[in-house]
């Protein structure tokens, strides 16, 4: 009866420490009010002699009732609460992705693609109040998906990313221009990009210093992160006869100073990935440094629970008014 209830007025429930003394004294009451009569003989008095144990009904029937009302003043009510959300600075962003070759390297388990998409999907599933774009590049670069609010086909665009798709290399500046070709026409308050690459730039028609300065001057910041273990990493080196990779172990070659120069001058971080682990945290990371405001509002609607138990009430006193003067009149 009482599940999803809560009161407007508990403190009335105190109330019902009254109702001990209430019992007491009616206890006493009756004592004092019960005489006894000695006779010889009981003939002639013809009445149910089951009636006089039925008395106390009357002060439970008033009991009850008064505890009905205690209930009823203490307001019971059940709550409904609806939100409803609006951002108020809402951040556009889009990831650039490296696909080259490289990003097939072991040193991250199970290789450097997959174990990326995976944080970076996880990334994706807690910016639901962004919007999101994928760029991926290699030797050159592409819009894989435009920035949308729609977080299913970001993530299926994700799913599809794989090596084959553009001719091999690393085209950072390729990549970072094509992002910021998205972002420049955006309103959002806040823009970014999340650049990762694990090479150096070595294609494309467009340097990276140019794409940092058209970042800039677009109100750009750029995230940069480096992929890849210190040392050396079993890679790609050639095909094998049916087409597969062979691997090798390559001295790992990413141009962390260039990297830093774009954080730098956009305004954003750069960031260090050697493992699994670590390029899960800067993705969180980068995730609590970009905060989205948002503006919650909550909105409460009562309804009124304490009708019954005034019915309730009343129909009790009704009850023992009714008896009292009917059935139990001869002895009350």
């Amino acid at each position: 009866m009482f599940e999803n209830i809560t009161f407007a007025n508990p403190d009335f429930f105190w109330l019902f420490l009254l109702l001990p003394f209430a019992i007491a004294w009616q206890f006493f009451k009756q004592k004092e009010e019960t005489a006894s009569v000695r006779i010889s003989s009981l003939k002639g008095f013809n009445y149910p002699s089951f009636l006089p144990k039925l008395k106390p009904l009357l002060f439970i029937f008033r009991l009850l009732a008064i505890s009905a009302i205690i209930v009823a003043m203490a307001r019971p009510q059940t709550e409904d609460i609806s939100t409803r959300t609006k951002t108020t600075k809402g951040i556009d962003i889009v990831m650039a992705i490296d696909v080259s070759s490289s990003m097939l390297a072991r040193d991250l388990k199970p290789n450097r693609l997959v174990a990326l998409k995976e944080v970076a999907a996880d990334f994706i599933r807690q910016r639901p109040n962004d919007r999101i774009g994928l760029v991926a590049y290699a030797g050159e670069s592409y819009t894989k998906t435009p920035i949308t609010t729609d977080k299913s086909i970001v993530l299926n665009s994700l799913k599809d990313i794989t090596y084959g798709q553009l001719e091999d290399g690393t085209a950072i500046g390729m990549g970072l221009a094509t992002s910021v070709n998205r972002l420049k026409e955006s309103k959002a308050k806040s823009k970014i990009i999340i650049l990762l690459t694990d090479g150096v730039n070595n294609m494309g028609f467009i340097e990276p210093q140019t794409a940092a300065d058209l970042a800039v001057e677009f109100g750009i910041k750029t995230y940069t992160i480096a992929l890849g273990t210190n040392g050396n990493a079993l890679t790609p080196i050639s095909y094998n006869a049916d087409g597969s990779f062979r691997y090798g172990m390559r001295q790992v070659e990413i141009d962390e100073e260039l990297l830093q120069e774009i954080a730098k001058v956009t305004g954003g971080t750069y960031f260090r990935a050697t493992d699994n682990e670590s390029l899960e945290e800067i993705y969180e990371e980068i995730n609590k440094l970009e905060k989205t405001e948002i503006e919650e509002f909550k909105y409460y609607r009562y309804e009124e629970k304490f009708r019954p138990w005034v019915y309730i009430a009343g129909i009790l006193l009704l009850l023992e008014w009714f008896l009292r003067n009917t059935v139990f009149r001869s002895f009350v």
